[in-house]
This record gives C-alpha cells, sequence and structure tokens, in this order.
C-alpha cells in the first residue's frame, strides 16, 4: 500500500523541478521547454511554397533595364503557351526588386508613394506619358520597354494575375529608404515605414535577395540573369 504523499502541493512541486532543469538549459520558461522547435522559415519565404509549376524560373533583376526584365518574364509565359501549350498554371516565375543605382527596388510601391517622394526624380526614371520624372509607379499597369512602345501584358499587376511573384529584398529596402529620406529632408525610419505601408498587393518582402536567390537555387528553380 502506496502512502499519502506529505507534500501538499505535488504538481507545484514538479513544475518548480521543471523550472530549474528549464533554467539549467537556457530556456527562459517552462511553457516555451515544452513547445516544439521553432520553425527556421523567416517571414517572406512563403514564396518558394507557391512555386509549383512544372516550369519554373527566376528572374534576378537588379536593374530596371527600360523594362525588359518584365517582358522577358511575359516572354516565357507567352513562348510556352504558344510553342509548348504550356498553361499558366504549369508555370511559375519569380522576378526580383532590388539592386543599384538602376534599381528595380522603387516599382514595388503605389502612385502615392511615387508622387509623395518624388521617386522618378530620385531614380531619374521618367513617365513615357508625360516626358517628366514619373510621379507614379509607371511599371504598376502600363509600363514603356525599352523607350520604344507600352507594354500593358508586362505589367506588374498584369504578370501577377498571371501567377509572377514579385519579391522586394528588405537590405535594399532599407538602403533606399534612407536615399528616399536624404532626398526629401525626412527621417529613415519614418519613410521605411511608410514605404511599407504601401507597397504593392501581392509584393512580398524577403530578408534578403542573396539568400532568396540560393533558396531558389536550392529548390531547384531555374535561374535568369537580367
Amino acid at each position: 500500500m502506496f502512502e499519502a504523499s506529505s507534500n501538499p502541493t505535488p504538481r507545484r512541486g514538479f513544475l518548480g523541478r521543471l523550472a530549474a532543469v528549464a533554467a539549467a538549459a537556457g530556456v527562459s520558461s517552462v511553457p516555451q521547454a515544452l513547445q516544439a522547435a521553432p520553425s527556421t522559415a523567416a517571414p517572406g519565404d512563403e514564396w518558394l511554397d507557391k512555386m509549383k509549376g512544372k516550369h519554373r524560373q527566376f528572374f534576378d533583376a537588379p536593374a530596371h533595364a527600360d523594362g525588359l526584365p518584365l517582358v522577358h518574364v511575359l516572354n516565357y509565359y507567352n513562348t510556352l503557351n504558344a510553342a509548348y501549350s504550356v498553361k499558366d498554371g504549369d508555370i511559375s516565375t519569380v522576378m526580383t526588386l532590388y539592386g543599384a543605382p538602376a534599381s528595380t527596388t522603387l516599382f514595388a510601391f503605389n502612385d502615392a508613394m511615387w508622387a509623395k517622394y518624388n521617386l522618378g526624380t530620385i531614380l531619374k526614371f521618367n513617365d513615357h506619358k508625360t516626358g517628366q520624372p514619373a510621379t507614379r509607379n509607371v511599371w504598376r499597369a502600363d509600363p514603356q520597354i525599352a523607350g520604344l512602345m507600352v507594354a500593358p501584358p508586362a505589367s506588374i499587376e498584369a504578370l501577377q494575375k498571371r501567377g509572377a511573384i514579385f519579391l522586394l529584398c528588405n537590405n535594399a529596402l532599407n538602403i533606399w529608404a534612407g536615399l528616399v529620406a536624404q532626398a526629401n529632408k525626412a527621417e529613415q525610419p519614418a519613410v521605411l515605414a511608410d514605404l511599407k505601408a504601401n507597397m504593392l498587393p501581392g509584393v512580398i518582402l524577403v530578408p534578403g535577395m542573396v539568400v532568396a536567390i540560393q533558396q531558389a537555387q536550392d529548390k531547384g528553380i531555374a535561374y535568369n540573369r537580367q
């Protein structure tokens, strides 16, 4: 026969011993000690799970090149459609938004940011409709390609509808937020927060493009330097 315990709070004693073990192991609290190991995926890595097409291409575009990277993404879809009878649903593409000096970074933001911070002047990028520094994101809906033709099917919005993913580099964003702040005599943290709140719908902010490129390679996604 077992005798009744003389300890009136056996559970409390157990938790106390568990807490002592957790502390010795460098764990700050008992609930944390009982949790499963955290995921190593950083916020922004979810784009990898969306690359499910049979044909997968990573378009690395650190320079805007007068819109040519957009056309290359468009041509990838159209050529697979027409020449190989591949549907858009079987195609997965990514295009990067980062780099310097003729960066693609600022094309991640809506028209309001282009007007508010004079992004066309900073980037030295003109609006084909006015011939003046752009006060709207021309790439959003009607980019001009190589100064020759306006191509709405190659716009960010049109390509997104076909499944294209656009990645914005957080490292590049921090640098450009500083440049934009300096040009507008503003504070970098405030400009950074404003830009983050006004990204184009669907654009994914990744921790660093250097890592995203490696992740694409690790997943066997074809690499296309622009």
